[in-house]
């Protein structure tokens, strides 16, 4: 979409409605806002009539008990919006946050169901934005946007009739100066919404860039990145700073005609108003002048402010755009298969199946091969031969572009999501941890799985011994991404993830490359305890790991080229025996 198909209108009231469409389960709280706004306006405008009264009867009369309960309804008046102030912020603010913790929900449901193609052309830091400070800003539409634009609203309508019933003369004289300001606030709404477009494009480029330097901190220190880094972020900031300037300049356009058309409207009405009574046109005008000090204060500071309070509506617009159109995304992965199985005995079958992860571009090429129930298979080959991508499929992270995959001879497509991948269990060469302890880290907070079966499970695969020496054991908190372990301790306990799931079909993605010689001798022992009487598929990098393997698939381009043991390829002396002699020469030689 260009950016003037996001600009759109200056105000765009299909997505307006679409945002107001969530409030209906807080129906009560919408009209409790709505009353406390009205009343508000109808405290304000009460104050200017009881100083014109003041200064009309009680002054002139010199009458002190008038004067007393005049001053005492002021006094209830002036308590009751107060009182109606802060309960229009409290429930304002109840409504937005509200609504955006239900969006947000929606939100992150609809993001943990998109394929995995989403994610691998989206930028992490926007999506980061969109689910947190583009949700904020939605928020503002209600605590600070619409229904104080409408407050507002409510007390410069209630302004400008009082001031026509008190003097009509004076209220031409004030609404003469409306249109100026009401044409520059037009204006200046539809160059803000151009602003604040620009000014969201450029946070969501500063959380992308930020949130990719901090995770890649060791390569930028590594190769001396931190000048070019700096620099490359001093250019990012310096485009934020500029988009953000827009808005001050606009604002400080804005902001002083306004000011200027106040001050000449006070100006006029002092002087008319002051004619008016020399020449006995009307000899109550000097509450009347006084009363519309009040009333024009109530007719255009809302004004001006409504323009300040749009920009917030507007920003919160566009914020609810961009989120709205991950909501709209459709890349979700089909789960309409009914197939809803308690036990899977772990037959995988492909059938002739090509995919790739972009159109025209295959990255496999008709494969076919069947995993029988209870076998060990490794699926070796050079970078990019397409191993991984044939664990992706299996989990249904991608889709096929044609062919079959079955588990227990039916379809993937024909079982739930939910039961194919309670079956499926991986551990991959990246581990990811999160920010909590161990032993959550290993079931994953599901609840059936209790910390008694994970030391059992532990010191089957012989990795107690591990955890139980770290301070606090099982409660022993990684941090993010599991920072305070080593690849190979991160590697333990995805094997204990894993084996506490109890899966009818393991799968180990690289899983002994990138650790140290103790940590390998640990994991062989724990792949060959959890791989004991299921159906394990192994991407290996080091062909030594998988001799035992009941089945070695060779894929290279993104074909199946060799099949067999270990004993009966490298007897074959093809592809794999070549693939083995070389990494068996490299270390020697290392």
């Amino acid at each position: 979409m260009s950016k003037k198909d996001e600009i759109g209108k200056a105000f765009d009231f299909r997505l307006f409605k679409r945002v107001f469409s969530r409030t209906r389960p807080y129906r009560g709280i919408f009209w409790l806002v709505a009353i406390v706004a009205v009343l508000s306006a109808a405290f304000a405008i009460g104050i200017p009539l009881l100083v014109k009264t003041i200064i009309n009867e009680s002054l002139e009369n010199k009458d002190s008990g008038q004067l007393l309960n005049n001053v005492l309804f002021m006094l209830v008046f002036l308590l009751g919006q107060v009182t109606t102030q802060l309960l229009f912020n409290y429930f304002a603010n109840l409504l937005g946050e509200s609504v955006i913790k239900d969006i947000r929900v929606n939100l992150f449901e609809k993001m943990t169901s998109f394929k995995m193609t989403y994610f691998d052309n989206s930028s992490i830091g926007v999506l980061v934005t969109r689910a947190v400070a583009d949700m904020q800003r939605i928020g503002e539409i209600f605590s600070q946007g619409f229904f104080m634009i409408v407050a507002d609203a409510l007390k410069m309508l209630s302004a400008a009739i009082i001031m026509v019933v008190i003097n009509w003369k004076l209220a031409l004289i004030v609404f003469a100066i409306l249109p100026i300001i009401l044409i520059a606030t037009r204006l200046f709404q539809q160059a803000m919404k151009i602003a604040f477009i620009e000014v969201r494009a450029q946070v969501s480029n500063l959380n992308s860039f930020v949130q990719e330097r901090i995770a890649g901190m060791k390569i930028v220190q590594l190769f001396n990145r931190e000048e070019i880094e700096k620099e490359k972020f001093r250019a990012i900031n310096e485009k934020h700073q500029n988009a953000w300037l827009k808005t001050v300049w606009y604002n400080s356009i804005f902001f002083p005609i306004a000011e200027i058309s106040n001050s000449i409207g006070v100006g006029l009405v002092v002087y008319f108003g002051v004619i008016q009574n020399i020449e006995n046109v009307g000899m109550d005008n000097k509450g009347a002048i006084v009363a519309f000090f009040f009333l024009m204060d109530l007719l255009f500071r809302p004004l001006r402010q409504i323009a300040d309070k749009f920009n917030t509506l507007q920003m919160g617009m566009v914020a609810a755009n961009r989120v709205f159109k991950i909501l709209d995304t459709d890349s979700h992965i089909d789960d309409n298969g009914t197939v809803d199985k308690k036990d899977v005995k772990g037959d995988i079958e492909f059938k002739n199946v090509h995919f790739g992860y972009v159109p025209d571009e295959e990255v496999l090429h008709g494969i076919s091969f069947n995993v029988n129930a209870g076998e060990t298979v490794a699926i070796v080959g050079a970078t990019g031969a397409g191993k991984s991508t044939i664990i992706n499929l299996l989990n249904r992270f991608y889709e096929i572009n044609s062919g079959k995959i079955l588990v227990d001879d039916v379809c993937l497509d024909d079982y739930t999501l939910k039961s194919l991948r309670s079956h499926i269990a991986i551990v991959l060469q990246d581990v990811f941890l999160f920010a909590d302890t161990i032993a959550h880290n290993i079931s994953l907070r599901d609840e059936s799985i209790t910390t008694e079966q994970i030391e059992a499970a532990a010191k089957q695969i012989g990795v107690h011994e591990f955890i139980s020496s770290l301070p606090g054991g099982y409660q022993y908190n990684v941090k993010e991404r599991g920072t305070m372990l080593s690849s190979g301790q991160r590697q333990l306990i995805a094997f204990l993830r894993a084996y506490v799931s109890n899966p009818s079909i393991l799968i180990l993605d690289e899983a002994t490359s990138s650790v140290d010689t103790y940590s390998e001798q640990l994991i062989q022992q724990a792949t060959d305890k959890i791989t004991e009487g299921r159906t394990s598929i192994i991407i290996a990098h080091r062909l030594a790991t998988i001799k035992k393997a009941d089945k070695i698939i060779v894929m290279d381009a993104g074909e199946i080229i060799e099949i067999g043991t270990h004993k009966e390829l490298l007897e074959k002396g093809g592809y794999y025996n070549d693939l083995y002699n070389a990494q068996f020469l490299a270390e020697e030689v290392a």
